[in-house]
């Protein structure tokens, strides 16, 4: 690649390397760089990008977000543009002043039983909410196969889609969110993704064009759904899984 290249097809091509075929790291990690290109300008040069200016777009797109979001959102742009300077890219190296941040939650804490029913019986949850965590902790799967799912992948009448296995309340859960589809991405963001910014086929929706609801989104949520009344951090995702694994245990 030459100097001229923009950091729209920077991002674009570290995208499509081996680094990215992930289709679940794929997307969380164009999720990460399309907002930052598009703070930085994707037409722009990528040489004209310095550290200070990618000190200033990182701490205004997730200097207020939690430790884990933060630490995850800089490793990918630290690992696009790592990639970029092995290509022979002059690309900025990631300023000392956006270092990682020490994670004050537990991800790996159990939850108590009672706890999670609470939350999930709790009357002012949105259906796609209440849908995902009973999923997450009445399957005890790992929250980036659950998000992948597709209304195809389902068998509602066995309760089952792959290995992953559900009861009651998702069984009684499901139907409602799906709502008629027949295909598409099982659970979806709130809206539709600009035009700049729309994802693969297979994360869209094809009867709403909204996209498949992505991790960070998923976090956020339970984040704010379980924060403690004087402003604490909530639950980690993975605490429903690993509470869920505990439980059965017992």
């Amino acid at each position: 690649m030459s100097d001229a290249v923009t950091v729209d097809s920077a991002v674009e091509s570290y995208l499509s390397s081996p680094q990215c075929a992930n289709q679940n790291t794929h997307r969380a990690y164009r999720s990460v760089l399309d907002r930052l290109a598009g703070w930085l300008g994707g037409h722009r040069p990528l040489t004209e990008i310095g550290e200070e200016e990618l000190t200033t777009a990182l701490r205004g797109l997730w200097g207020s977000a939690a430790a884990a979001t933060w630490n995850r959102n800089r490793a990918a742009v630290a690992g696009w543009l790592a990639w970029c300077r092995a290509r022979g890219e002059d690309a900025p190296t990631m300023p000392d002043a956006v270092e990682r941040r020490p994670d004050e939650t537990d991800p790996t804490a159990i939850l108590p039983r009672e706890a999670i029913e609470r939350l999930l019986l709790r009357p002012d949850l949105p259906l796609r909410e209440r849908t995902l965590w009973r999923l997450l902790y009445e399957t005890a799967g790992r929250t980036a196969d659950v998000l992948a799912l597709d209304v195809e992948d389902l068998n509602l009448r066995r309760r089952r889609a792959g290995d992953l296995r559900w009861d009651d309340g998702s069984a009684y859960l499901l139907p409602r969110l799906i709502a008629g589809r027949s295909r598409g991405p099982l659970f979806l963001s709130e809206r539709r993704p600009p035009p700049a910014r729309r994802p693969p086929r297979s994360d869209l929706c094809p009867y709403t064009g909204r996209a498949r609801l992505g991790y960070d989104r998923a976090r956020i949520l339970l984040d704010q759904h379980t924060r403690t009344p004087d402003g604490g951090p909530g639950w980690d995702l993975r605490q429903l899984r690993l509470s869920a694994l505990a439980h059965r245990d017992r």
